[in-house]
């Protein structure tokens, strides 16, 4: 049976930069083996591609939900899309 593959388009907002949030979403999503990106937007938030198993992918967004200690996550916009599969790896984008 394949498996279930979704993505995930994702903006947090909140104490989001300067806390090591790109980093630890990085290592986390490696950790889940998910795909994608993430990076630092001019308003203050996060913008990020989830790509990977469905559950996975519903882990990422769910640490989102919290980040690492210093964060503050204020709210998540999360928009569902279709996998891709255009990513190798999971990366910082300065």
């Amino acid at each position: 049976m394949p498996s279930i593959t979704t993505r995930a388009h994702v903006y947090v907002h909140g104490r989001v930069q300067g806390v090591c949030f790109r980093a630890s979403t990085r290592d986390t999503a490696r950790n889940f083996d998910v795909k994608g990106w993430i990076k630092n937007c001019s308003d203050g938030s996060v913008e990020a591609v989830f790509e990977g198993k469905r559950d996975a992918v519903e882990k990422m967004v769910t640490w989102c939900r919290k980040g690492p200690d210093g964060a503050f996550v204020k709210h998540i916009d999360v928009c569902w899309e279709e996998y891709s599969g255009e990513f190798d790896e999971f990366s910082v984008v300065y």
